[in-house]
């Protein structure tokens, strides 16, 4: 397994600067945002696609420095029910998908999406529970006449520019944000659906990453190295389900943590066997969205745990079997 970061937590830095820190911390790879909730600050794909020089000098500024792009990162809603955001997400996802043909990558991560409520809605309607009766239909209606029919035309274009995993991020207010959502949709598309698994959204939700990376085995193409913390107390009294701001932090039932700050070390080593046991043995993407420290210190303090965590080296036949 190789250790790796979302680089839009520098984004602030030009990317030559960013991957030199980067690198100067043992990361290996780098999971680059290219339009979408993550920005384009370091990878604007049309202007990448549009002159050869600069295209080269991006693929350069990673190699010259021993790193590899884990993938392109452009999460959006490409269902929305403004025609308009729908477009742009969907623009976004397809140059992402045209980019990384250019720069021999298989590999793009987004969101699922998600609907309205109905063809003339104006925002995405996000449904928990199936009762009333009319949360089930709108689901119905979601998944059958909306999200699988996106899918199914979006593979394809995919598909014919060497894209071959599309993994979704499983994330609350989107349809797929757990386990059986992610497997409903990919047997609906086909295998080129898996997952950007994060499990902070599984600790949010109640899951149990190691239960939840049995059961996907296969489908996990991308992994997200970030925790959470559930405040025992506060969700005692409120549940998991919060809208608060995530800069409250003490009132919250839960708030994103760096690795080590949400789960204990054993936690994740656990997490990391279940993933070779899987056969996932691709890259931790670190994903700093720590409200309780700074960008340089939340990823120093990751990139220290997750190296007592990450086994490195390849897998041998025991010497003693």
């Amino acid at each position: 397994m190789k250790l790796g970061v979302f680089t839009c937590l520098m984004s602030q830095r030009p990317l030559g600067e960013a991957l030199d820190y980067f690198s100067s911390l043992g990361i290996q790879m780098a999971e680059v945002g290219c339009g979408g909730t993550p920005g384009d600050a370091h990878c604007r794909p049309e202007e990448l696609m549009e002159d050869p020089a600069a295209l080269k000098a991006f693929q350069e500024a990673f190699d010259s420095r021993g790193m590899e792009i884990s993938a392109l990162s452009c999460h959006g809603n490409p269902v929305h029910p403004q025609a308009d955001r729908a477009q742009y997400y969907d623009k976004v996802i397809r140059n992402a998908i045209l980019l990384a043909e250019k720069l021999g990558l298989h590999q793009i991560n987004t969101f699922s999406g998600c609907p309205g409520d109905h063809p003339g809605a104006r925002y995405p309607n996000w449904v928990t529970c199936p009762w009333p009766e009319d949360f089930t239909e709108v689901l119905r209606w979601q998944w059958e006449e909306v999200l699988i029919p996106y899918w199914q035309g979006l593979v394809p274009f995919a598909r014919e520019h060497g894209v071959d995993q599309i993994a979704l991020e499983l994330h609350p207010g989107f349809c797929v944000y757990n386990t059986e959502t992610l497997l409903r949709l990919r047997e609906a598309v086909g295998p080129e659906i898996g997952a950007n698994l994060d499990p902070s959204h599984l600790v949010w939700q109640g899951m149990d990453p190691v239960a939840v990376i049995r059961r996907l085995g296969p489908a996990i193409f991308h992994f997200h190295a970030k925790d959470t913390r559930i405040d025992r107390y506060n969700c005692a009294v409120n549940g998991v389900l919060d809208t608060k701001s995530y800069l409250d932090e003490a009132n919250r039932s839960w708030i994103f943590r760096s690795v080590g700050y949400g789960n204990d070390l054993l936690y994740w080593k656990d997490i990391v066997s279940a993933l070779r046991l899987a056969g996932y043995d691709y890259v931790l993407s670190i994903e700093h969205e720590d409200s309780l420290m700074s960008v340089g210190e939340g990823l120093r303090k990751a990139v220290e745990f997750l190296k007592e965590v990450i086994p490195f080296e390849d897998r041998e036949r025991p010497w003693w079997a």
